[in-house]
């Protein structure tokens, strides 16, 4: 970032310029601190619903504090397809809404892609019998016989799925 400050210092001055007077080791020090402005806006062009008219619209103020209620109210969105490589064929549309600072994480956007949403939790399973296994003798010996042997694999599916059914059905 710093690179990038140099960059435009010596390409383009900065119009806003804002210095303070700060005392280091008994001596006066002029420190100029750099203006930084983001702006948090919808410019695809693809709006998902109507917008107040330009002149109607405010500017806001976001903080540390206020980022994430911001965030919800603007709800910013990613819409694209990327090369399928899970099946290796076509591509797999994504469409993420972000209403949180949160909703960029790996793991959160791997929940909003469904394909994704599945091998995440798949992951996280695995990763749970993982943590319960740990420290007994006998389980990996039973894992490893349930993979190897087809038929008792299928066996414990069969048997797992009228758990999982809802009563009455």
């Amino acid at each position: 970032m710093a690179s990038s400050q140099k960059f435009i210092a010596r390409n383009r001055a900065p119009r806003v310029q804002i210095e303070y007077d700060v005392e280091v080791y008994g001596a006066q020090k002029k420190v100029q601190i750099p203006f930084v402005m983001g702006v948090m806006s919808d410019l695809s062009g693809a709006n998902a619903g109507e917008l107040p008219s330009l002149d109607e619209r405010k500017a806001l103020e976001i903080d540390v504090d206020n980022f994430d209620s911001r965030l919800q109210s603007m709800r910013p969105r990613a819409q694209f397809k990327v090369p399928n490589t899970l099946t290796g064929e076509g591509e797999l549309a994504v469409d993420i809404t972000f209403e949180s600072m949160d909703d960029f994480s790996p793991a959160a956007i791997a929940r909003k892609v469904a394909p994704l949403a599945k091998l995440l939790e798949a992951r996280t399973q695995l990763a749970n019998l993982d943590t319960y296994m740990d420290g007994k003798a006998g389980a990996e010996q039973l894992i490893a016989n349930a993979i190897r042997d087809p038929a008792l694999l299928q066996s414990l599916v069969s048997a797992a799925k009228p758990a999982s059914e809802p009563e009455g059905a």
